[in-house]
């Protein structure tokens, strides 16, 4: 088959849809398959700023909500445009759209649309900050999502509770495909720790906490510098780094000057997707904070997976989709959100145990080869897209 794959968003950039774009094209293409990517960011900065951003900053200033919506709908008539273009220029079987705003674009092309929802629009517009609860805008939000479900051939989502969310808005059967890696990208490779380690400027001698995540409210990234303010006491050298950008950093880093962690916490912001293979394999524990926020749960998570699919020990929060991956006490800890003192517990048993951590780790390689590779996703995608083409 031809694939399309398109989204309003950017890509590539250092997120989880980016990420499962680009893995799900690698197992489609494994399969023979010809996959194609079309973006936003296929047009020109200029297109964009003019036409979405710029309006979207001023409209937002007299009434907040109206400018992401002003945003998503302005990216759509982008996107629609540079889908056409390609449809043009190679026939296509189906455009698989990775959000809500990309299925209404990919619709207007005429080619079978299958959506895939990663999360919850509406409510992850409410946990940002971008839209008031309850307000006109919000609503309008979710009615979109309501309209995206019921207008596209098939939708899949990246876990049960989404799949649960879009059959209670709109009363449609989804299909749940978990989150998925490319399992032979994200492999053990410790016996390159320390080479990785030298390379980065990590200390050997340092305890390192690994947190390849966004710094946003719902990841929760806030609770491990807490937690470190303890662990410091026991383990000095113990090293917390952070991958990822976002508006917690500002209060990340007034946490730590308050409480004279700065040597022990490094920011590095956005890093490239494939040097967090180094990082993951260099670090003693790889952390997945995640927090409940405004109706927001984390998914399967990309970088739990990650984690466990290149031999890290993993310490992640006992929301959402981490509570299907992580089998507690077997092949990683779970701990309470936003309890400090169960992630300090948590953080302490790894450092005072090799034996454990290894242990940990070998379990969860052996889980993502079973369940969560990329090339099987592939193949379970590639059959949702068959049954789609024969819908009318």
């Amino acid at each position: 088959m031809n694939i399309l794959l398109t989204t309003v968003f950017d890509y590539p950039h250092a997120g989880g849809l980016s990420t499962h774009v680009t893995t799900l094209k690698a197992g489609l293409e494994a399969r023979g398959h010809s996959v194609d990517v079309v973006s936003i960011s296929d047009a020109s900065p200029a297109k964009i700023k003019m036409m979405a951003q710029g309006p979207s900053f001023v409209i937002n200033k007299v009434a907040k909500g109206k400018g992401i919506i002003w945003s998503r709908k302005a990216r759509q008539r982008i996107l629609a445009q540079l889908i056409k273009e390609k449809v043009k220029t190679k026939k296509y079987d189906v455009i698989n759209a990775q959000d809500t705003y990309a299925t209404f674009a990919s619709l207007e092309s005429g080619v079978p649309v299958v959506s895939t929802v990663h999360g919850y629009m509406a409510f992850e517009a409410v946990s940002k900050g971008s839209v008031e609860e309850h307000s006109p805008e919000a609503k309008y939000l979710q009615e979109m999502e309501k309209k995206a479900f019921q207008t596209t051939r098939k939708v899949i989502t990246v876990d049960q509770r989404i799949k649960n969310y879009v059959a209670d808005q709109a009363g449609i059967t989804a299909t749940a495909i978990k989150n998925f890696i490319d399992i032979n990208g994200f492999k053990p490779d410790s016996s390159n720790k320390m080479t990785y380690r030298k390379k980065h400027g990590v200390p050997e001698e340092a305890k390192m906490i690994f947190i390849p995540r966004r710094l946003t409210k719902k990841n929760g990234v806030i609770y491990p510098a807490m937690a470190l303010k303890e662990v410091v006491k026991q383990y000095p050298e113990a090293l917390l780094i952070y991958a990822g950008s976002g508006e917690e950093m500002g209060t990340i880093k007034k946490f730590v000057a308050e409480n004279g962690l700065e040597k022990n916490v490094k920011l590095l912001g956005a890093i490239p997707h494939d040097t967090m293979k180094e990082y993951y394999a260099m670090t003693d524990i790889v952390l997945v904070p995640s927090v409940y926020s405004a109706g927001v749960e984390e998914a399967t998570s990309i970088s739990a997976l990650e984690a466990m699919g290149s031999g890290s020990p993993l310490i992640a929060s006992a929301v959402g989709g981490l509570k299907e991956i992580v089998d507690s006490g077997v092949d990683g800890i779970l701990t309470e959100e936003k309890n400090v003192d169960e992630l300090i517990e948590a953080i302490l048993q790894l450092f005072g145990s090799k034996e454990l951590s290894e242990t940990y780790a070998v379990k969860a390689r052996t889980k993502i080869e079973e369940e969560y590779s990329h090339l099987a996703a592939a193949e379970k995608y590639e059959a949702i897209y068959l049954e789609a083409l024969k819908q009318k």
